[in-house]
């Protein structure tokens, strides 16, 4: 399972022309699941990013996390949405494959699970609409983002 995480500002995701995930600062996180994933590595990937320490301090060196942006017990939002895009391989020519994607069942299944559980985890989770036409707003701070992953089979994310 892979991610790709953009601190931001604030961001929203409209389906339609209609806002159906919006959140202030904290995390937009772009989720894939590939095939062979399991809720294992959605746990392994959900914890790695809850504690991902990449919002700044007085400072302005990154020590807090989503969960305790500001060191007083601050707490971002969480915007996950789904995009199977990230398990694209483009190595074989000017279109790329998308069969290391979980299928459309497996995906959905796996990325509703994670967003279970971050909502049991975390107070602010807001989401896309799995497999509809989105438009993704952000304002990125930093800019910071960051890709995270954990292969099929493994438990550690990278």
């Amino acid at each position: 399972m892979m991610a790709l995480l953009q601190r931001v500002c604030h961001a929203r995701v409209e389906v339609a022309g209609t806002v159906v995930g919006e959140i202030g600062p904290g995390l937009l996180v772009l989720l894939c699941a590939e095939r062979g994933d399991t809720e294992v590595q959605g746990d392994k990937l959900l914890a790695k990013i809850l504690k991902l320490r990449i919002f700044n301090d007085a400072a302005e060196k990154m020590n807090y996390s989503v969960q305790n942006m500001d060191g007083l017990g601050q707490r971002g939002g969480l915007l996950l949405v789904s995009q199977f895009t990230l398990a694209a391989d483009a190595s074989g020519g000017n279109r790329p494959s998308f069969t290391a994607a979980a299928a459309p069942d497996d995906g959905k299944r796996l990325y509703d699970h994670v967003v279970t559980q971050a909502r049991a985890l975390h107070p602010t989770v807001q989401t896309g609409v799995f497999a509809a036409d989105m438009q993704v707003h952000l304002q990125n701070d930093g800019p910071v983002t960051i890709p995270l992953r954990v292969p099929p089979g493994d438990g550690v994310p990278r």
